[in-house]
């Protein structure tokens, strides 16, 4: 039966179910401050309804926004767009698929390579076997004699390529890090506004329930004087 039952928005002027209804008193001050720059007549008094409360809500929050961090960016309408769907905003912001080229696939295999105990220790058995070859099987005698000028020339071609390659790979991972702090900072600021909402929602639950059991205590005050006029009438 109370399922049936309606009320008349304050602002709008449709009609909504009864547990739809949201009262005045449990609005956040500034969200209230919003509908009342809107709509003038809206008091204390009033009520509207929960769908009207989502909006003013969004445009309390772009407000918000707005005021901090001056005009929204994509980024912001994004994490605000996302406050309305019930999907994870986590999922949205996960790392993306490979797309990477092959010349940055290859710097970055370079780079792990050269940055690792595998590359030191072979180059270094390597620039042994270079040495002991020349200077002992071939009797300094052989391809590259001491001082080893071609095997300096080797190094430093090496040195003149990797650098530029790891600076390469180095460079795109620095883009990969601030994409991912972007990320969690849309995370993060998602999370600070669902917080603020879910706190709206307990101020406005915690008032509904206190109107039901205000009803509920009028129901039972005015039982108990029927049955106390009762009572009354058969003395």
């Amino acid at each position: 039966m109370s399922d049936k039952k309606t009320f008349r928005s304050s602002i709008s002027g449709l009609e909504y179910p009864e547990r739809n209804r949201v009262w005045s008193k449990s609005i956040r001050s500034g969200i209230f401050d919003l509908i009342k720059k809107d709509h003038p007549d809206f008091d204390t008094n009033g009520c509207i309804a929960d769908s009207e409360l989502s909006l003013y809500r969004e445009k309390y929050i772009s407000g918000f926004l707005q005021s901090e961090v001056g005009e929204l960016s994509k980024l912001h309408k994004s994490v605000i767009s996302s406050l309305n769907s019930d999907k994870s905003f986590v999922s949205k912001v996960e790392e993306d698929a490979d797309n990477r080229t092959f010349g940055q696939v290859i710097a970055d295999k370079v780079a792990a390579f050269g940055g690792s105990w595998t590359f030191i220790i072979s180059f270094f058995v390597f620039i042994l076997i270079w040495i002991f070859t020349n200077v002992y099987w071939l009797l300094n005698k052989g391809f590259d004699p001491y001082p080893f000028i071609l095997l300096n020339l080797l190094l430093s071609c090496l040195a003149a390529l990797q650098a530029p390659v790891i600076m390469m790979s180095q460079n795109r991972q620095e883009e990969k890090d601030r994409e991912r702090a972007k990320k969690d900072y849309m995370i993060n600021l998602k999370s600070e506004l669902e917080i603020r909402m879910l706190d709206e929602k307990l101020d406005h639950l915690i008032m509904h329930q206190q109107q039901e059991l205000i009803e509920i205590q009028k129901v039972q005050i005015e039982m108990m004087n029927d049955i106390l006029s009762r009572i009354d009438k058969k003395k």
